[in-house]
């Protein structure tokens, strides 16, 4: 994987600095749009303003325009990405695309349009930027031990101010259950808090999946509220014509983006998941648990 040495010169200002203005209600209906948000992706002409500072990677804030629309979006270079010991194969751009592939094959389009794309930096992801609805109701919370409300699921045990100990718990939501899903199927090393965004439609996109499609289980996540519960009707019918589509131009569609092992796995996970009808456990042989964990 190329060194993060050689990205070259660009923009250095936090993204904050020259960015243009985001609006959560024009981001979320060009997502709700993804023929339309994709065609600008791939075809529009980059302009980066600024790099996400506090990004492990490198992540340029862009904004990309084709025949009169402009749209933020976020480009991660290959050149910009660190070497990963446990993923020595592949890149995290090719990932990051495999992932929403997967994901509109699902009907769900939990993962933003997102194209692999030549840039001013050299090949990389471009991912359509979701400004999150600054209204939306928060979806992780600390509740006490004896008190979790109604509406919410416990994940796993939190101390805070000076060893009181409470539950970090995230809400029974249908949309985040569907995440969960989707996770599973990606084997996400690092679903958290923050890699979930609640747009101003009402939907949720979960974006960083850098780390996703490893053949070992490597399932890091927040969402362990449903665990060994039973799986909806909807996910069990999106698992079979994953399986189904898997085997065919779906395959066809990742099989550049993932090695062959990789891909075996996924269609081993999946098979695996709809056999079992239920949300996996967290792994005793795998933090289960991203850090940080938001």
């Amino acid at each position: 994987m190329p060194a993060r040495e050689r990205l070259p010169a660009l923009n250095e200002e936090p993204a904050e600095a020259g960015a243009p203005a985001t609006d959560p209600a024009a981001s979320a209906a060009l997502a709700a749009d993804p023929a339309t948000a994709l065609a600008l992706l791939r075809g529009g002409a980059l302009a980066v303003h600024g790099r996400v500072t506090d990004a492990s990677n490198a992540v340029l804030y862009c904004t990309a325009t084709l025949d009169g629309l402009t749209a933020p979006c976020v480009y991660k270079p290959v050149a910009g990405e660190r070497p990963l010991w446990d993923f020595p194969d592949g890149t995290l751009a090719g990932r990051e695309t495999a992932a929403h592939e997967l994901s509109a094959a699902t009907g769900w389009h939990l993962v933003p349009p997102t194209v692999l794309r030549d840039g001013p930096a050299g090949p990389g992801m471009v991912q359509l930027w979701i400004e999150p609805d600054p209204d939306a109701p928060e979806l992780l919370d600390l509740q006490p031990l004896d008190g979790v409300r109604e509406g919410w699921l416990p994940v796993v045990r939190a101390e805070v101010d000076g060893g009181r100990q409470v539950w970090l718990v995230h809400r029974d939501d249908d949309r985040l259950r569907r995440l969960a899903v989707l996770d599973a199927v990606l084997n996400n090393a690092d679903r958290k808090g923050g890699h979930w965004l609640p747009a101003a439609d009402g939907r949720i996109y979960g974006i960083d999946h850098g780390v996703t499609f490893h053949p070992d289980p490597k399932l890091r996540t927040l969402l362990w509220g449903w665990a060994e519960q039973p799986l909806t009707a909807e996910a069990l019918d999106v698992l079979a014509k994953l399986a189904a589509d898997l085997d065919g131009p779906l395959g066809e569609r990742l099989r550049p983006h993932l090695t062959p092992g990789e891909l075996d796995a996924l269609k081993a996970r999946t098979a695996a998941l709809r056999g079992s009808g239920r949300h996996p456990l967290p792994s005793r042989e795998w933090p289960s648990i991203p850090w940080p964990p938001v």
